[in-house]
């Protein structure tokens, strides 16, 4: 048996199609077309990132009726400069927040400790030194970002956060 991308759960669309001479044959065939081409366009990831709440595109399982399938939602947060060693909590403004499927980010360092002006990962993990380490956590009030004290402080960055509401 050969593997065809149509038989697949993805979302896949034919790349051809035929379409009847008899207008209600063409009507049918059209309609269903069309409902395959938004059914597989609206399960698709949307690459949008904003700092307001927007869907992503991506639906998640519910436990316990993994028939019902959940909409995830992205919101990303700004934030400004930040010093080593501090803590530092940001509130998302986000509510009716079940779960996170995704945290992360990037942040900027332009102090010379930083090696000039660099981006990295958030959370950043640094294997020579646990004190040099960006710790990022969110909740469902608060984004969370902790820099280790021997680290280096950031002049900016964002956060990213994907998540799933009731």
């Amino acid at each position: 048996m050969t593997f065809d991308p149509s038989n697949s759960l993805a979302p896949y669309l034919q790349t051809s199609v035929y379409f009847p001479d008899e207008f209600d044959e063409f009507r049918t065939k059209f309609l269903a077309l069309y409902r395959d081409i938004s059914n597989n366009m609206n399960v698709r990831q949307i690459g949008i990132f904003d700092l307001q709440e927007f869907l992503t595109g991506e639906r998640w399982f519910t436990a316990g009726d993994p028939q019902r399938k959940r909409q995830t939602f992205r919101k990303v947060i700004e934030f400004g400069a930040l010093a080593a060693g501090s803590i530092n909590i940001i509130p998302h403004g986000i509510t009716g927040i079940t779960e996170f499927t995704h945290i992360y980010g990037t942040g900027i360092t332009t102090t010379p400790s930083g090696g000039g002006f660099r981006s990295v990962p958030l959370p950043y993990v640094n294997i020579t030194s646990a004190a040099n380490q960006i710790q990022l956590e969110a909740d469902p009030t608060s984004v969370f970002i902790v820099l280790g004290a021997a680290g280096f402080s950031l002049s900016s960055g964002i956060v990213v956060l994907e998540y799933l509401k009731n």
